[in-house]
């Protein structure tokens, strides 16, 4: 698994989770779901993620997205 599949498939398992979180816990997790978005966005502008930076410390080979 490359980097940038690694990153697209935490950020939607997070997604799914403050999801759940939300609707079965307590509606103020919403702000997850917020900062997942808004984390998303800044890393499509700026290349990036901090997400990145983690799986690549773990040894995670590179994609073309997050070089």
């Amino acid at each position: 698994m490359t980097l940038d599949r690694a990153v697209f498939a935490f950020a939607g398992v997070m997604t799914l989770l403050s999801v759940l979180l939300t609707v079965f816990v307590h509606p103020l997790w919403i702000w997850f779901t917020v900062f997942i978005g808004v984390n998303l966005l800044q890393s499509a502008f700026s290349g990036f993620c901090p997400a990145a930076t983690i799986f690549k410390k773990l040894g995670v080979k590179e994609g073309c997205a997050f070089k």
